[in-house]
């Protein structure tokens, strides 16, 4: 979960939002989920390097955030699908602003290198 207490005076709203989103992980998760629901092993397999257990923290962590649902089905083997919320959703939209300038950062990193 959010690790900004709620009950500070001077929350900063971008340390709330990065709080959120915080780990190696979180946004390639909601990046993925954009897409539409998945399972777990469907993301483990889609997002090379992640463990399991971290996955799941992730997830969990995620969902106490109010950025994703976990959705059980009571069948045999079990089925747990994962979707983004409302707020899941729009935290993703409003990544991409964010995306488009990392990618340009590289760009403009890579630059001197090139000309070299």
């Amino acid at each position: 979960m959010a690790r900004i207490r709620l009950d500070e005076e001077s929350v900063c709203g971008v340390a709330a939002a990065i709080s959120v989103i915080d780990g190696k992980w979180k946004p390639t998760l909601l990046w993925m989920l954009e897409s539409g629901p998945h399972r777990p092993g469907e993301l483990r397999r889609k997002v090379p390097g992640i463990s399991e257990k971290v996955l799941t923290q992730a997830l969990r962590e995620m969902e106490g955030d109010g950025l994703v649902h976990r959705e059980a089905h009571d069948v045999v083997p079990p089925k747990t699908v994962y979707s983004l919320t409302g707020e899941g959703l729009r935290l993703s939209l409003l990544l991409a602003p964010l995306s488009d300038w990392g990618h340009g950062h590289l760009d403009r990193l890579a630059e001197p290198r090139a000309a070299s």
